[in-house]
């Protein structure tokens, strides 16, 4: 990416956070309602509380779904590739994929609260386990489609198969296994709120609701900026990792 391609980049942020903002102050205008404070009183507050109160928050909420995040890839993106590339596995794990994969998990945050109890353990769990499908069957369905010449061409190399998962199969499924993080990013985040309502005082959900519950409604709205803001940041850092590793799928 040249120097004009950053700079248009940025330059499109910067307008985007400006129509934000405008549009913000307009919706509270035509509210009227202290439930919905405009931006500038927002962001003053935000500004106010982020050493002595947001920051702290923010750093147990960055914790839980980083280590999540990891966990999930660790986890999934070596079993979706060995379904996808080992045609009996997958045969014989699809049903459990298949009756398994619509439930929606957050039903078993109660369970995991009382098997794992209240702290970071059963919240890194919940969400490891929703982001871990999202990424295991986007890769398991990546390296399914893997062309066979690909595989062909290496194998008669005498490569054994752990170079084929190295030299074929995961550089062909990065960029699909990068799009899913992405997703499931947003997927976590969504989860790490639900999550940080519940049995805690830690967390940027727990300050979000419990700023609402006191009607405090400018600092509810500064940690959903800060909320916002490292959902922002992590995306970017996984968008940054994918114009690096996988550059050659648009030079």
């Amino acid at each position: 990416m040249g120097l004009k391609d950053i700079t248009n980049q940025f330059l499109h942020t910067i307008i985007t956070i400006v129509l934000i903002l405008l549009g913000w102050q307009i919706l509270s205008m035509l509210l009227q309602t202290t439930a919905f404070p405009p931006p500038g009183k927002a962001l003053k507050s935000f500004t106010t509380l982020l050493y002595s109160d947001i920051l702290t928050h923010l750093q147990i909420s960055l914790y839980r779904v980083g280590v999540s995040l990891v966990v999930a890839a660790i986890l999934g993106i070596p079993l979706g590739l060995f379904l996808g590339k080992n045609k009996r596995a997958d045969e014989l794990s699809a049903p459990f994929l298949y009756l398994t994969f619509p439930i929606p998990k957050v039903v078993f945050l109660p369970i995991f609260l009382i098997l794992l109890g209240i702290g970071n353990l059963s919240k890194i769990v919940m969400i490891t386990l929703i982001v871990f499908y999202q990424i295991l069957v986007t890769t398991r369905d990546a390296a399914r489609n893997v062309q066979h010449e690909y595989v062909l061409s290496v194998q008669s190399l005498k490569a054994s198969n752990w170079e084929l998962y190295r030299h074929v199969y995961f550089p062909a499924c990065l960029p699909n296994i990068l799009t899913s993080l992405k997703l499931g990013l947003g997927t976590a985040m969504a989860v790490l709120f639900l999550v940080e309502t519940y049995a805690t005082r830690e967390g940027i959900g727990y300050f979000i609701m419990n700023s609402w519950s006191s009607l405090a409604y400018d600092k509810m709205f500064a940690g959903i900026i800060a909320m916002s803001l490292m959902g922002f940041l992590l995306y970017l850092l996984l968008d940054t990792c994918e114009k690096i590793f996988c550059s050659w799928v648009n030079p």
